[in-house]
């Protein structure tokens, strides 16, 4: 697990933990609260990574099946969040040989996305 330096704040990526301080600078805080999803017949918590009121940062680095299936879940069971994948690169492909990346995933799956140089761009951070 990765860590803050400054503080005892623990990170689950050294990517959550490289982008922490701008993205707290924005406004955001770090897994505040949890968020239940059903993955039908079976109930689950899910605690975003960055929250500013109803928006919420996921950051992804290495972005799984599993993962993916529980963003598409939230999404369609959480309207009242506007939940935006922050990917280190929105063009990696979701498995070796496959033409679909995360990026034309998330465009396929109606998520919201967007690479994490994004942020430092402006403070009206523009996603897709």
């Amino acid at each position: 697990m990765a860590q803050k330096k400054s503080s005892n704040q623990k990170y689950r990526s050294k990517f959550e933990a490289r982008l922490a301080v701008h993205l707290k600078h924005l406004g955001f805080e770090y897994e505040p609260f949890n968020i239940n999803y059903t993955i039908p017949e079976s109930k689950h918590k899910y605690k975003p990574d960055f929250v500013r009121g109803r928006l919420i940062y996921e950051l992804k680095g290495k972005w799984t099946s599993q993962d993916r299936k529980k963003m598409k879940l939230l999404v369609e069971q959480h309207p009242e969040y506007e939940i935006v994948m922050v990917f280190q690169n929105p063009n990696v492909k979701i498995y070796k040989g496959s033409n679909t990346t995360y990026a034309t995933y998330c465009d396929k799956n109606n998520i919201k996305w967007m690479h994490y140089k994004e942020i430092f761009k402006d403070e009206k951070c523009n996603f897709k």
